[in-house]
């Protein structure tokens, strides 16, 4: 594993921790951070997360941790020995839903293929 690698992983977990046990932001309770990417020179990071809710709650608790963003990437630079801690960019990821999307067209096109079985 090269270096942003490792490094990206630990900022996923610390960052997890940040969200999930330090920040007490009511907004923030349904937040999931699903990855981390670095640059490769290290000083920046984006930071992907999941909300369980709906459109509003996506939006309100993005700009909740767009808020907190210098309070949390200060906390890193405490739990981290990392000579400059990236800037954080939170980004909603959507992989989840774009799964679910597919999984709900596939289960559409299933009836359909069971009768072309049939038919042979």
């Amino acid at each position: 594993m090269h270096r942003p690698e490792r490094i990206a992983e630990t900022l996923r977990e610390e960052i997890a921790q940040i969200v999930g046990y330090e920040l007490e932001d009511p907004r923030l309770t349904l937040v999931t951070v699903t990855e981390v990417r670095v640059s490769d020179d290290l000083r920046d990071a984006s930071v992907y997360v999941t909300v369980s809710g709906d459109e509003e709650e996506h939006k309100v608790a993005l700009r909740a941790l767009q808020h907190a963003a210098p309070y949390v990437r200060k906390q890193l630079g405490f739990a981290l020995n990392l000579r400059h801690t990236p800037a954080l960019h939170f980004v909603r990821d959507t992989v989840e839903e774009k799964a679910e999307r597919v999984d709900s067209i596939l289960r559409k096109i299933e009836p359909g293929t069971e009768r072309i079985k049939d038919a042979e």
